[in-house]
């Protein structure tokens, strides 16, 4: 018997933590399926796709994505199983069984869209209105955690919600990563887009209280000069007027990416929304130590060991004394009359 027709819809991943689940879904289907998959033209596709797989390429403007809409709900027939890999339902009522894989809390929940570029902004509300209106065209929502199903049963769907986590076979075994004898080997790295609730600024604020404090440990991004310029340039001036020991290798491979884990004693990560925390995953299977804020996204998936106020420099900086071993002491509590006999000393360096 003919297995049931499948269609991947996934017009709008081309890059992150989507990108990477996307291809490794692919790679999972079995050699016998057929349809359809619609993939952002911008989305690089290496493997090989099942022979009875047809694939659209979407192109990145309205009239291209509505053409895709328009698409699944012609060819859907009563049997076709849709998996819409991009966060949205259909727009239009489908044919067939629909589940949508929901990665992206910035659509499903309020989250503070301040600081976002306009643009960036406009995109996420559309996003969240397109998700509310078609919500009743899927049957099935499938979500990383604990925490993402508990942002759509605020929504009124977590009768149709269900975890279902998975991630590349790489980030459960790493593979073996040979590095050169000479390679640099960073006390902490931070593999992350430059997205604001990524948090880079904080990160780079504690870092400066570090160094004002004398302490400099070396740390690695993956900030994408020419995606996130403005943020790129800033990290690059702090770097030099502070003698920051950061490197921002820019956006890297998979591969590079492992090779980076393999050269990195820690993992920091101060992201303020995650639908699932990749990185968190692939960190810990390279032996790495977590460095992250307590919120629930993190232990839905991994156990820290060090944590720290996600609003806080200070205790992002902290944490990372923790980690390194180098925490200062907290000052020593007097009594009364202890505080009396040195309240008029002098502070050091200032006699």
């Amino acid at each position: 018997m003919s297995p049931a027709p499948l269609i991947v819809h996934a017009p709008n991943v081309h890059q992150g933590g989507g990108r990477v689940l996307l291809l490794e879904l692919l790679a999972g289907l079995p050699p016998q399926t057929r349809g359809y998959c619609q993939f952002d033209t911008r989305l690089p596709l290496s493997l090989e796709l099942p022979a009875d797989i047809q694939v659209r390429r979407i192109a990145p403007k309205l009239s291209a994505r509505w053409a895709a809409e328009r698409f699944l709900a012609d060819t859907a027939e009563a049997q076709t199983r849709i998996l819409c890999f991009g966060n949205l339902p259909p727009l239009f009522r489908c044919r067939g069984e629909v589940a949508v894989y929901v990665q992206n809390r910035h659509v499903v929940s309020e989250t503070d869209l301040a600081g976002f570029p306009w643009k960036q902004r406009l995109r996420i509300r559309m996003e969240r209105r397109w998700f509310r209106h078609s919500a009743q065209n899927a049957k099935h929502f499938l979500v990383q955690t604990e925490s993402m199903r508990q942002a759509l049963v605020a929504l009124g769907l977590g009768d149709r919600t269900r975890i279902l986590p998975f991630a590349p076979a790489d980030t459960l075994s790493p593979p073996a990563v040979s590095l050169p004898e000479a390679a640099p080997r960073y006390d902490f790295c931070y593999v992350a887009t430059g997205d604001r609730h990524k948090n880079h600024r904080l990160l780079i604020e504690a870092w400066l209280l570090l160094a004002n404090a004398g302490k400099f440990p070396s740390l690695c991004l993956t900030v994408c000069p020419t995606r996130d310029g403005e943020l790129a340039g800033w990290i690059d001036r702090m770097v030099l007027a502070h003698g920051l020991q950061v490197t921002n290798q820019g956006n890297i491979s998979r591969d590079e990416v492992h090779a980076l884990y393999a050269s990195s004693r820690a993992l920091v990560f101060p992201s303020r929304y995650e639908s699932f925390g990749l990185p968190l995953l692939e960190a810990r299977s390279h032996g790495l130590k977590l460095v992250t804020p307590e919120l629930d996204y993190v232990r839905d998936v991994v156990t820290p060991d060090e944590t720290f106020d996600v609003n806080s420099p200070r205790s992002l900086a902290r944490a990372v004394e923790r980690c390194l071993g180098t925490e200062s002491p907290p000052p020593q509590i007097c009594n009364g009359s202890e505080f009396v006999d040195q309240m008029f000393q002098p502070v050091h360096g200032f006699e």
